[in-house]
Formats: structure tokens, sequence, C-alpha cells
């Protein structure tokens, strides 16, 4: 099966009549509906694009999808990315249990002094302050 492609103005067409937009092409379209007086479905009448597409090209742009494939930065697998999050997540739980036993531990800290129990705490500053 061979898919001949020819160019237009607009993007690469293949014999399926799909065209495919390079990124700059992308760009420069969605540029051009951010014109004043412009608009998505304006601009895609105007090139014979979905505006469906147009507005995930949008959405991908705002998300900073099409910066990073004009830039040719390597992509991360979906796999590496779920990993990643998920390690960010352990070590947020981690950090609230470790902020939350480190304030206990100054409340009872707090008690203990009020209370006189340690007599003196040379590790804590006076008035808050050094």
């Amino acid at each position: 099966m061979t898919s001949e492609k020819r160019e237009s103005s607009t993007g690469t067409q293949s014999r399926k009549g799909r065209r495919q937009y390079t990124v700059e092409q992308r760009i420069a379209l969605l540029d051009e509906a951010d014109q004043p007086g412009q608009s998505i479905a304006l601009v895609s009448r105007k090139h014979g694009i979905s505006a469906s597409v147009m507005f995930r090209w949008r959405q991908l742009r705002e998300q900073g999808a099409l910066t990073g494939l004009k830039a040719n930065e390597p992509l991360v697998p979906a796999s590496e990315m779920k990993a990643a999050r998920v390690k960010i997540r352990e070590l947020q739980r981690l950090l609230g249990k470790k902020t939350e036993e480190h304030e206990i531990v100054l409340e009872a800290l707090e008690i203990a002094k009020d209370r006189k129990w340690i007599s003196r705490l040379p590790l804590l500053p006076r008035g808050g302050g050094r």
C-alpha cells in the first residue's frame, strides 16, 4: 500500500484525503484565529479544516504540547509519566505526614514549656526569634 502525498498550501495531504499539518502550520493557523475579528470557526472554514481539530490544537498549545514538539524536545512515554506522578503523590503524602509530626512535636514542646516539665530549652529561641 503506497501512500502518495501531495503538498498543498495548508498541509500535506495523503491519498485518503487526510491532511497532516506541521507544528509551524498549526501555530500559524491558531495565531490567525487569535487575531481581532477572527475566530476558530472562521479560520477553520477558510482553510477547510474541522473546527474541532483546531480547538484540539488550541488545547494542546495551551498545555504546552505544541511548543514542546516545535523545540524538538524529547517526549516522555506515558508509562514513565504515570510512574513519576505516582512517585510525586507518594512524596507529597510523606511530606504531609512529616509536617504533621513536626507540628505535633512543636505543640508538645510548647505544652511542656508552659507546665515547666522542661526546665531549659537550649535549642529553642526565646521570644520566637533570635
